[in-house]
């Protein structure tokens, strides 16, 4: 199941709680965000074994940025992260986001 998350609060508590998880950064007007975003929906929908989130970046901006400095990731959206014990161990970004490769990351960084 996704999480919508929004402000720096939020993502420094699912720091503190969660061993492993993914975010997605999302843009709500760019076509190719949509896309990855219904593949990142049908992996969360596949797979409950590690929790994911989700930011709009027209909406949470602020926490967009954040994720970016604090992994020292260049920001792109559509942006799929894997954060595991507070590090970013994948990433992938547009067309590269989709069920397989996140079922993949997922299996990789156990």
């Amino acid at each position: 199941m996704l999480k919508k998350i929004d402000t720096l609060e939020q993502f420094e508590e699912l720091l503190k709680q969660e061993d492993k998880f993914f975010i997605l950064k999302h843009s709500l007007t760019c076509p190719i965000s949509h896309a990855a975003y219904q593949e990142y929906e049908k992996y969360a929908g596949s797979d409950q074994s590690i929790p994911t989130f989700y930011l709009a970046v027209q909406e949470a901006r602020p926490l967009s940025n954040e994720v970016a400095e604090k992994f020292e990731i260049k920001h792109e959206s559509p942006q799929a992260l894997l954060i595991k014990n507070g590090e970013a161990v994948w990433n992938a970004s547009h067309w590269k986001i989709t069920n397989k490769s996140l079922s993949t990351a997922s299996i990789d960084n156990l």
